[in-house]
């Protein structure tokens, strides 16, 4: 009697489990999972590939990111190769916004050490690098040439660059990478052939600059030489090279551009500047005393792009333990133009612990 009784409980709780209901996701088509986690914000992807290999996979497949482009729902996603100063080891991080809203960067594991004095370019989905010192100590120069996929996390070989440069800088215009480095070499590299084209660099320059920070704006590129004080202009189009003095009145460096406006922090004077080409005039962004104020110590400073705001990072000493502050400032023109105001949007410790610089940031579009 005790043993049919035992049967029957088993019976009736193998039925009561069988009656659960199933998670509906794993058993929709592929398709439709594919759209659902399209409209999901990428922010919750490293958590969704948690629970599955599906879903590991389908969070870094190309399938999935088409879907969100088309649904217009890429998102600008910046990464950032780190110094360690106690080893000189550049690695890539990505910044993160955790669940309570605040954010962290995190190390890319999948991704090799980043070259020192490498030149780093954001297309699209795309990181590219170039060139640059394999090691402090041994000064080997590289003309590798890599593209980062940042949906995969994966690294491609490209082509190896046609000049030899041991410090590289590097921007984008029209579709073409220009590579430059120690003594104005100059490679350019067509992100659609993916092939290194031949460049003439005007005899006037060749041998003269000492290549330092780069940016572009409206189409130009412009390049600070901190050796001779120079900042020079060159025009792609009509492969020329000018002189901008009025650029020239600040010794700019980590710089970034919005809106083909240059930004940069001046640890001197504790402001950050911004430079209108159009206007030719320099100007000191107003509403940010108490991010500058925090920031005033710092030992390094540097401002990336990032989906047309402004990202600061700078240095803080918390107790004994050094961490890298972030902010993200959101910019606006007032009286036709001739001011600029920046509001901080959010301030975050976003690496704790060890000794670290920010090299590069890079603004990526999945």
């Amino acid at each position: 009697m005790e043993d049919s009784l035992r049967m029957s409980s088993k019976t009736r709780s193998k039925k009561e489990q069988s009656s659960e209901p199933q998670s509906l996701i794993p058993s929709l088509p592929e398709e439709i999972i594919v759209d659902i986690l399209a409209r999901v914000g990428s922010c919750y992807y490293p958590k969704l590939s948690l629970v599955s290999k599906h879903f590991r996979s389908l969070v870094t497949s190309h399938e999935l990111y088409e879907r969100r482009s088309l649904l217009g729902c890429t998102e600008h996603s910046l990464y950032v190769v780190l110094c360690n100063k106690e080893n000189d080891n550049h690695y890539c991080y990505v910044l993160y916004r955790k669940a309570n809203g605040n954010h962290s960067l995190v190390l890319i594991p999948s991704l090799p050490k980043m070259p020192r004095k490498g030149g780093f370019v954001a297309v699209g989905s795309r990181i590219y690098v170039f060139g640059g010192l394999n090691s402090y100590r041994h000064k080997k120069i590289q003309t590798n040439a890599i593209s980062i996929d940042c949906i995969s996390q994966t690294v491609h070989l490209l082509p190896s660059m046609n000049v030899t440069m041991s410090v590289s800088v590097a921007d984008i215009i029209d579709g073409k990478i220009y590579v430059t480095g120690y003594r104005c070499n100059m490679a350019v590299f067509n992100t659609e052939t993916q092939m290194w084209e031949p460049k003439t660099i005007p005899e006037t320059m060749n041998g003269y600059m000492w290549a330092c920070d780069c940016v572009v704006m409206a189409g130009k590129m412009y390049m600070r030489d901190p050796v001779n004080s120079f900042v020079f202009v060159y025009e792609s189009k009509e492969i020329k090279w000018e002189m901008d003095k009025m650029l020239n009145k600040f010794e700019w460096k980590d710089a970034c551009v919005v809106d083909d406006v240059l930004y940069y922090y001046d640890s001197g004077w504790k402001v950050l500047r911004a430079y209108d080409p159009k206007e030719s005039s320099w100007v000191v962004v107003n509403g940010l005393a108490e991010l500058l104020a925090d920031a005033r110590f710092s030992a390094w400073s540097y401002t990336g792009s990032y989906g047309g705001k402004l990202a600061m990072f700078y240095s803080k000493i918390t107790g004994k333990t050094k961490v890298i502050r972030c902010a993200e400032i959101s910019l606006e023109r007032r009286r036709q133009g001739k001011k600029i105001w920046g509001k901080v949007e959010w301030c975050d410790d976003v690496l704790v612990g060890g000794d670290f610089y920010v090299n590069k940031s890079l603004d990526v579009i999945v």
